[in-house]
């Protein structure tokens, strides 16, 4: 008996479902889900899927060609290709993470119909993003890819080293497309993984510190894994949350709630 919770019958993307982040859980979990399953990366998902297409998210064209090859129907998109920061420049950290998955919800979201679902993936790194709505606002702004590219370029002082602006990019845009496309029926939402033990943890304690990565507060004790961020990105595009739109949910582990209730010991930092 069919539950809200399958996808038999569904023709979804994963952009980002190589490898072996959180995408390719994603991959894993919408195999076993009864999913057609179509993945972009430049590495190859982990389990046997309906088609693989090795796109370069820098390129638009590219994308386009991607997405044209697919053709027909897409009943959800899943933005879970990203850059953790150094050692990649800041300008392709803003194009994988944010420029290519709106350029990319943009196009599959033309070929969905009602009922169909964007998930993407942000960061629990961006807490506060509301404080940066006007910092971002210029950049979510624009219209196109090329034009996002050359918002970045001019920017370089705001974008930094692009993964904290595209992660804060991504919720702020995330809430614009729900609105945008709720008269479609498409529902768009994502996520802010706490510290995830992914194939992209290295190049965080590379650039932040092993020790610092280490002692960063954890309510529950542990990093997730990407298995159990791939879950909740599962459960935001199927049709028990078929009334879920415009939200940024928090997979941390407890942090957020601790960062609200100022119960977390950044003691242990210094």
């Amino acid at each position: 008996m069919a539950t809200p919770w399958d996808y038999e019958g569904k023709r979804v993307l994963v952009s980002g479902g190589g490898g072996a982040g959180m995408g390719s859980e994603v991959v894993r979990d919408l195999v076993s889900l009864g999913a057609e399953v179509h993945v972009f990366d430049l590495l190859e998902p982990p389990v046997d899927v309906t088609s693989f297409t090795a796109v370069d998210l820098r390129d638009p064209q590219v994308i386009d060609e991607a997405v044209d090859g697919m053709g027909g129907r897409i009943d959800a998109l899943f933005n879970c290709a990203g850059l953790p920061g150094p050692p990649f420049s800041g300008l392709d950290v803003m194009l994988v993470n944010f420029v290519a998955a709106r350029h990319l919800t943009g196009r599959v979201s033309a070929m969905m119909p009602g009922g169909g679902a964007v998930a993407t993936i942000s960061s629990a790194g961006a807490y506060g993003w509301e404080q940066a709505i006007g910092q971002v606002a210029e950049l979510v702004a624009t219209t196109g890819y090329e034009a996002a590219r050359r918002w970045c370029e001019e920017h370089p002082e705001a974008v930094g080293e692009g993964y904290l602006l595209s992660k804060q990019a991504i919720i702020v845009w995330t809430m614009h497309a729900a609105i945008d496309l709720a008269p479609k029926g498409i529902r768009v939402n994502c996520t802010s993984p706490g510290p995830t033990n992914t194939p992209m943890m290295p190049s965080f304690e590379s650039y932040m510190g092993k020790d610092f990565m280490d002692r960063f507060p954890k309510p529950l004790g542990r990093n997730s894994t990407a298995a159990e961020q791939a879950h909740m990105l599962v459960f935001m595009n199927s049709d028990a949350a078929s009334y879920l739109t415009g939200a940024n949910i928090y997979v941390d582990g407890g942090f957020s709630a601790g960062m609200v209730t100022g119960r977390l010991d950044f003691s242990v930092l210094q």
